[in-house]
């Protein structure tokens, strides 16, 4: 296992949106409970970490200021999401927009080390996650009447060949 270069992965870039990242580590926080570093999304700003929920005021921050949801540094496009199937079926996303290679490097960072899609429960990420490109999303904030009350996220214009599992594609 390669803890360093999921480290690595998930230290903030240089933001393209000023303000993007005001959360100030420069190494992301380690999860107590799985001893892997946390994506941007799964922070808090006093050091907090925890892999098995997502920061509410962190999702929309990546929703509003297109920000990814890995790294914390602006989004071009295309952007990915990263998810169970079933989510991918419903075009319901609760992960935040990502960067292609980011969800490309956080999938193969998740099957490496045996842990589930961050914010979901381990019961619902047994299938490989699938990786959904697009070229723009529409954020979703849930209702009174909802039942699952997590923000969704819902791609737009998705490229071609735009859902696939989540393995990246053969370097030559």
């Amino acid at each position: 296992m390669r803890l360093a270069a999921l480290a690595d992965l998930l230290a903030p870039r240089r933001p393209r949106v000023e303000g993007a990242n005001s959360s100030g580590w420069s190494h992301p926080p380690t999860d107590p409970a799985y001893g892997v570093p946390v994506p941007f999304v799964c922070g808090y700003d006093d050091g907090r970490a925890s892999y098995d929920l997502l920061n509410g005021a962190r999702v929309t921050q990546c929703a509003l200021s297109r920000i990814c949801g890995v790294c914390g540094a602006g989004l071009d496009r295309p952007v990915a999401f990263v998810g169970p199937a079933r989510e991918d079926a419903r075009d319901a996303f609760h992960f935040p927009p990502l960067h292609v290679d980011c969800a490309h490097t956080l999938v193969a960072a998740l099957r490496r080390l045996g842990v589930p899609l961050p914010g979901q429960e381990a019961s619902a990420t047994d299938d490989d996650p699938v990786l959904a490109t697009c070229a723009a999303f529409e954020f979703v904030r849930p209702t009174a009447a909802d039942r699952d009350r997590r923000p969704v996220f819902t791609p737009v214009r998705r490229c071609p060949n735009a859902t696939e599992m989540a393995d990246p594609p053969n370097q030559v």
